[in-house]
């Protein structure tokens, strides 16, 4: 990769994991309700989907996924339906204390994993990255050398930030009726993520550059 595709898609991945999306709520939701160190558990789960994710990229599954209708749009309805379903139980669960000490690091961890991966949408942005920064007439592996180190350490950056976000909102949340529609805001975000989900369309692969 060359250090002129590299800024372009350092950009591009920049815009694609700062862009506000299910696991950016997740981060915020962690970090007020949790704090910052049980809260990174769900930073450690997006990286490790995404390290997945791109893992799968290079080796192409992400392209036969995406060229199968039928797959995609069973896992869009999963997904969908799992973030509306969130949604829903954090508006009902909002007045409710926060049972921190009845959340486990392995479920903060798997939860926040779960939401990484069922996000179809995914796979249109891992996609996109592949399909147009990747040189076809250079080895994948020797280009992942230069593309995971930067997309794990900008996504790792991004998603801190968004936790770091929800500690301070968490802090300055004193008064309990503004924590309950803090709550409310973040869960009617899942289920507007999950409606526009279920609406999108199947992504196509691109051609390379």
């Amino acid at each position: 990769m060359s250090f002129d595709a590299w800024i372009v898609f350092t950009l591009f991945w920049i815009a694609f994991v700062t862009t506000p999306g299910p696991n950016a709520v997740n981060c915020i939701s962690n970090g007020m309700n949790l704090g910052f160190g049980k809260a990174m558990l769900g930073v450690l789960a997006i990286l490790t989907q995404a390290s997945a994710f791109l893992v799968l990229s290079a080796l192409g599954v992400t392209a036969l996924i995406a060229a199968s209708p039928t797959a995609f749009f069973i896992a869009k309805l999963v997904g969908a339906g799992f973030l509306i379903f969130l949604g829903i139980r954090g508006w009902r669960n909002a007045r409710k204390p926060v049972p921190t000490a009845a959340r486990p690091a392995r479920h903060v961890y798997l939860h926040a994993l779960a939401i990484a991966t069922i996000n179809p949408k995914s796979v249109a942005g891992y996609l996109a990255a592949f399909s147009q920064f990747v040189q076809p007439d250079v080895p994948i592996w020797s280009q992942m050398v230069v593309i995971m180190p930067t997309a794990l350490t900008l996504t790792a950056l991004s998603y801190t930030g968004f936790t770091l976000l929800g500690v301070v909102m968490g802090r300055a949340a004193l008064a309990a009726v503004f924590n309950v529609w803090i709550r409310r805001v973040l869960a009617v975000c899942f289920i507007i993520y999950g409606i526009l989900l279920g609406a999108s369309s199947t992504p196509s692969p691109q051609a390379g550059p």
